[in-house]
């Protein structure tokens, strides 16, 4: 989609202005909403990774948002990188920044991904194992939360499955 100012450059900012009801949207380049100014001030700073800092920002060691007095800022020894300066821009300075950071980056990662552990696929030739101990963990979980509400014919299906799993697993 080209500039609606000047039609000849790319247009790379969208704006969409809703008045009591009404919409207008402005796709224009980044040049004439530099010439533009007043309706698309503040946009030539926009970045992703202060978008999702801020929506994400969860760090329990702050109050306020703030270091308190008595914690001093969190850096990593190796570069220098603290835990403010990653919050900003999203990204590790270098490959010891997890082992510093890491207290604050597992509240973090839980409320972004909804756990701190990966839980990928396995691959079909060499997981087995792998395969039999997730499937045992779900049917866990799923016993736990059949058992809590109470409808137990569901959880002794449940274990069942989960005995002839370990018995597998104890085979192989």
């Amino acid at each position: 989609m080209n500039c609606e100012e000047c039609g000849k450059r790319p247009a790379t900012l969208h704006l969409t202005k809703i008045v009591n009801g009404e919409k207008t949207e402005y796709h224009i380049c980044e040049q004439c909403a530099h010439e533009k100014g007043d309706v698309f001030t503040g946009f030539h700073n926009f970045s992703i990774n202060n978008l999702l800092s801020g929506l994400l920002k969860f760090d329990p060691m702050q109050k306020n948002g703030r270091e308190t007095a008595t914690n001093k800022p969190l850096q990593c020894e190796t570069c220098g990188l603290t835990y403010s300066q990653f919050s900003k821009s999203g990204r590790f300075g270098c490959s010891d920044c997890y082992t510093f950071l890491g207290d604050r980056l597992d509240p973090l990662f839980r409320r972004i991904h909804g756990n701190t552990q990966h839980s990928g696929k396995v691959p079909e030739r060499t997981g087995g194992k792998l395969k039999i101990r997730k499937e045992l963990e779900q049917l866990k979980q799923a016993l736990q939360s059949h058992v809590a509400s109470e409808e137990f014919e569901k959880a002794a299906e449940m274990r069942d499955r989960i005995r002839a799993l370990e018995q597998k697993m104890a085979q192989s």
